[in-house]
């Protein structure tokens, strides 16, 4: 016979210890009063004490069931939260979740997605971390980031990319440029300028497709300086150092100095998805949802 005290025989005597009545206890949980009673009887010996006084008048905790009461609460109490909250990891509603992102993403409605999850996930501790494309795939990779939104995913054996959203194209123009005076321009017009645009490194498939929809304009760029990041090539464009191509997001930065100019034709530039493959949690999955909703289009 098992002489080993399980949680069920907890949940049995506490039932009889808060109602102290056998009849009403085995109501509770949905039992008959005589198994109740046999179960009751077995903890008793187990344990080698009684832990109820059961007169014609009644029943009644002993010294020993009242210890035994106060600790069983405790450790169901326990068990129970313990429960909820491997439930709750199950769900995705607790836990830890290590998004990645290029510094253009945040231009877009991504800020938003991040703030319905911190909403509707208030449990989980959302880390974000900006980095290049490059780096957003080496993360992935070895496991320091779960997500990464990327500006031109470049395709990576072991990294599922997913295709988000579409953007155009604007020219970045010095306020006192020639070409500022347009409201749109051809990619064409900005031949024989100088170009400022971040190293390849960075992000190897942005650059490339920068440079294909100038040179599907019959030229190739030429580019007299880089950048780390757009804030600081809007900055040297603003400052009179030359013109850029950027996602159509980053207009959103008001730069003194700097105007924004739509650009005619079928260049893109996209914002992609970045999870490992196989390693897509119920955290991802979770923020990949709600990430759709504010920025697929």
């Amino acid at each position: 016979m098992n002489d080993q005290i399980e949680l069920r025989h907890l949940r049995y005597f506490l039932a009889v210890a808060e109602t102290l009545h056998f009849s009403k206890a085995a109501r509770r949980l949905g039992m008959a009063q005589p198994p109740l009673s046999q179960q009751i009887k077995r903890l008793e010996q187990m344990l080698g004490h009684a832990l109820f006084e059961r007169t014609t008048r009644g029943v009644k905790l002993t010294a020993a069931g009242h210890l035994l009461a106060r600790r069983a609460r405790s450790t169901m109490e326990k068990v129970d939260e313990d429960l909820a909250q491997v439930r709750r990891l199950g769900r995705g509603e607790e836990g830890t979740l290590t998004v990645g992102f290029s510094g253009s993403v945040m231009f877009t409605e991504l800020p938003a997605a991040i703030r319905s999850f911190r909403r509707r996930y208030p449990k989980v501790e959302l880390r974000l971390r900006e980095l290049v494309t490059s780096a957003q795939i080496a993360a992935l990779l070895n496991g320091q980031i779960d997500l990464a939104f990327l500006r031109d995913g470049d395709p990576t054996e072991g990294i599922r990319i997913t295709t988000l959203l579409k953007e155009k194209y604007v020219a970045v123009l010095p306020e006192a440029h020639p070409l500022a005076g347009r409201k749109t321009l051809g990619v064409k017009a900005l031949e024989g300028e100088p170009f400022i645009m971040f190293a390849r490194r960075m992000g190897p498939l942005a650059y490339d497709r920068t440079i294909a929809c100038c040179e599907r304009s019959g030229f190739r760029p030429n580019i007299v300086q880089d950048a780390p990041q757009w804030l600081t090539l809007v900055r040297l464009v603003a400052a009179g150092l030359g013109v850029t191509l950027a996602p159509a997001c980053v207009a959103r930065v008001a730069m003194p100095g700097a105007v924004y100019r739509e650009v005619k034709g079928a260049c893109r530039t996209s914002i992609d998805l970045g999870v490992k493959a196989g390693a897509e949690s119920v955290l991802a999955r979770n923020f990949i949802e709600i990430a759709n909703q504010h920025l697929a289009g």
